[in-house]
């Protein structure tokens, strides 16, 4: 592909990746309560949405979520209670995405399978309707109809897995700053309710947007 095309590619997508948004707020989330290492499974998950979102707005698929937004809506709002009812959860310091701290040794309890992480990370990613807008609306005019659509998309969605994973990595190593200052058995309660709260808050963004 040509220099002067990435040149502008690249700078774009990266800054659309590390504005805050849905996903961000999860990895963050998910750096305090699971730390850095379990994140990349939800990270994984993550990054599979987004690049079927990226390869479903570059063929089109997103004329099909636009003639029937009854049926995205519906999913979105699955995933909306989905991502609540887990803050809800780690607010009160229950379920497996709280901190949970064994009062026999101290240690903490990492109670949420790879399975739920990754889930989480893919509906986040492939509910996020403002996902969708911006690869709809910014993808399409990065591509040339006169060479290889399968080579393009190729290189370009390669290059904004990369941009997403490095801002999911930077958002989660905040979120491993703040649990490293916050985490003792004093305020674990804390910490909860923070995560909790940015769990909510992200359920409640995918359900109104």
């Amino acid at each position: 592909m040509a220099f002067a095309l990435l040149s502008v590619f690249i700078p774009t997508f990266f800054f659309v990746s590390i504005t805050p948004g849905m996903c961000m707020t999860l990895a963050m989330t998910l750096g305090m309560t699971q730390g850095i290492k379990r994140t990349l499974w939800m990270m994984f998950g993550e990054l599979v949405g987004v690049g079927l979102v990226a390869i479903a707005a570059a063929v089109g698929v997103a004329a099909f979520l636009l003639n029937y937004p009854d049926y995205f809506t519906a999913f979105k709002l699955v995933g909306a209670i989905y991502l609540a009812y887990i803050g809800i959860q780690m607010w009160r310091s229950k379920g497996k995405m709280a901190i949970i701290i064994d009062d026999r040794d101290g240690n903490i309890n990492k109670r949420a399978s790879r399975t739920e992480l990754m889930t989480q990370g893919f509906v986040t990613a492939i509910a996020n309707p403002k996902g969708w807008a911006f690869f709809v609306a910014l993808l399409p005019p990065f591509l040339d109809t006169e060479r290889s659509l399968t080579l393009q998309l190729s290189t370009l969605i390669s290059i904004i897995l990369l941009l997403e994973f490095t801002c999911l990595l930077i958002y989660a190593s905040g979120g491993k700053i703040l649990r490293a200052l916050l985490l003792n058995k004093h305020n674990v309660r804390l910490l909860n309710r923070l995560s909790g709260s940015l769990m909510i808050g992200v359920g409640l963004w995918l359900g109104i947007s």
